[in-house]
């Protein structure tokens, strides 16, 4: 086992989860030896397939990321008429629009606080990192890649290019940073398909904690792992799913 040392203290929707992310890939690709594949996994994933299952799918195919990716355009967020648009309104706030706070403070009246939201991309335009040749893009942060995309992934981050400096300051930059560097990269082949099972069915912000009921759907899926998984609520689907993928 590999660890990141000295390790960095991450926090939800910090983007120094963008930073462990590389510094992991850093750790594995910059060694002697080093894995065709990687997954980005959380303690709330388990695979649904067995590990040569996983291999022989990845080695079969010629991309070289599972990842998915959405295009953060203008043009989508003014457009009501698509299902998504609700996730899209929100990806095109937390990266492609551009606020200002003023703050003030008067001796004998209370303290007035005014925010500017720039929107429309011709206004946003001198603040951003992108243009018709680097586009903006975004999506579930769980993904894998092979070792090209991760040594592509390693050199573009080291660089700290302007995008890299512009995602330094925003949250919510796992769902965008990494998608906006493998999409625009020409030379990489993508499928959008994260290879996650994930049931958004129950509503909120968080998905459904997958039980027994699960099981047929897991199974039947082409998916490589699923989540999230709760060992307090349902232990049972975890065993089963150790005896069709051990």
């Amino acid at each position: 086992m590999l660890l990141v040392r000295p390790h960095i203290k991450t926090e939800w929707a910090g983007f120094t989860i963008v930073e462990a992310t590389v510094q992991a890939l850093r750790l594995m690709y910059e060694v002697p030896g080093p894995p065709d594949w990687f997954v980005i996994l959380s303690g709330a994933d388990y695979p649904i397939k067995t590990a040569r299952q996983i291999l022989d799918d990845l080695g079969s195919n010629l991309y070289d990321a599972y990842i998915e990716y959405e295009p953060i355009t203008y043009e989508t967020y003014k457009d009501d008429l698509k299902p998504n648009m609700l996730w899209l309104k929100n990806s095109y706030k937390r990266y492609c629009t551009k606020s200002f706070s003023f703050h003030f403070s008067k001796k004998y009246f209370a303290q007035l606080n005014i925010e500017i939201c720039l929107e429309h991309a011709l206004l946003t335009k001198p603040f951003l990192p992108f243009s018709k040749k680097l586009a903006c893009f975004s999506g579930s942060q769980w993904f894998c890649a092979n070792k090209k995309a991760a040594k592509y992934i390693i050199d573009f981050h080291s660089k700290r290019n302007a995008l890299t400096f512009y995602y330094s300051k925003l949250r919510y930059t796992d769902e965008s940073y990494f998608q906006t560097v493998l999409a625009n990269a020409s030379h990489l082949k993508l499928q959008n398909n994260r290879r996650r099972y994930i049931d958004w069915s129950s509503g909120g912000p968080h998905p459904k904690t997958l039980l027994m009921e699960d099981l047929p759907n897991l199974l039947a899926s082409s998916a490589h792992f699923a989540r999230k998984f709760d060992i307090d609520i349902d232990s049972n689907i975890l065993d089963e799913l150790d005896k069709i993928a051990s």
